[in-house]
């Protein structure tokens, strides 16, 4: 069994997709369509930056889900994959949920680009720049980020954002909360304790006013029953229902990621093999999570060429 999965923000760089779409007309037709869908030359700053601009939130968001999908469409158009055939399951971190489900048929492409654009405005908007904080817990699994977390919260947000790993968890709050969880990180049994450049506090219950937009923007769009089912970041578990995929990216806004668990039980379901499309951020997470598993990273052209080869 096989599971393609898709990345999430912290994957961008500058001239990410720009190899692809020289070597593949389905690869600039998509980041075409999503220049279009947005109103925004984004394929142009994803190519050239600059780099801080690529890094906001609401180009970041739509960027790593066009250049996804360009891999995505690449394979299936060019190579003649069928995902239904292919993979069992789809899953994505955070925003990669979006990527997901535009392989898999939920929603088409221009939707994915403007849902996450105002996924990004929404996220930034929710909290005042400065205000906010992530930070990555190393060497510390879930129950010890969570007891780090409540002894820096003082009153103030600071709650577990991602499970990523068995070996890294990353918090999100308020900025003092965040200070003072890195500075207790060490003593409470982490490796380390490495503050992100992030520009707001994503998954954590300071994003309510993002998840009150997304829950007005989603309750607008048609979302059909993806051809295979996703394993959604907030249960864990597999999830076909439409009304349960809208509702489950509302209340992935606020939510933890709960990726180690997500690929602990789709490994437990039978899948041996995960494929990731756009990036080469999840597979090493997977390695750790699942030792035995056949980990693929699919970016360039010659991944693309390889992986239909394999599949043929």
């Amino acid at each position: 069994m096989r599971a393609f999965l898709f990345p999430g923000q912290g994957s961008q760089s500058v001239g990410m997709g720009a190899a692809l779409a020289e070597a593949s007309r389905t690869a600039r037709d998509t980041f075409e369509e999503v220049d279009e869908a947005l109103g925004q030359a984004l394929s142009r700053l994803m190519r050239e930056g600059p780099e801080d601009q690529l890094t906001l939130t609401e180009n970041a968001q739509p960027a790593i889900m066009a250049n996804s999908l360009a891999v995505f469409r690449t394979l299936t158009r060019d190579g003649g994959v069928d995902l239904a055939k292919a993979a069992q399951f789809v899953a994505g971190h955070s925003l990669g949920e979006y990527s997901a489900l535009c392989s898999a048929g939920a929603f088409d492409l221009s939707t994915a680009a403007r849902l996450l654009k105002l996924r990004g405005q929404a996220m930034q908007a929710a909290v005042p720049v400065g205000q906010g904080a992530m930070a990555a817990l190393l060497g510390a699994d879930v129950e010890k980020a969570r007891a780090i977390a409540q002894a820096a919260a003082q009153g103030e947000v600071c709650t577990v954002a991602n499970d990523n790993d068995p070996g890294q968890v990353v918090i999100s709050g308020h900025k003092g909360a965040i200070e003072r969880a890195i500075a207790l990180a060490k003593e409470m049994g982490a490796k380390r304790a490495v503050l992100l450049p992030v520009s707001a506090p994503f998954h954590c219950p300071l994003m309510q006013p993002a998840a009150e937009k997304m829950s007005d923007a989603l309750s607008q769009v048609v979302v059909e029953a993806p051809a295979v089912a996703l394993f959604a970041n907030v249960t864990a578990a597999a999830a076909s229902d439409p009304d349960t995929i809208r509702s489950q990216l509302v209340d992935q806004v606020t939510g933890l990621v709960r990726w180690r668990e997500s690929v602990a039980n789709m490994a437990e379901a039978g899948v041996e093999e995960f494929v990731e499309l756009g990036g080469k951020v999840l597979g090493p997470m997977v390695k750790r999570i699942a030792p035995d598993a056949k980990v693929t990273s699919v970016v360039s052209i010659d991944d693309v060429e390889a992986l239909t080869r394999e599949l043929a």
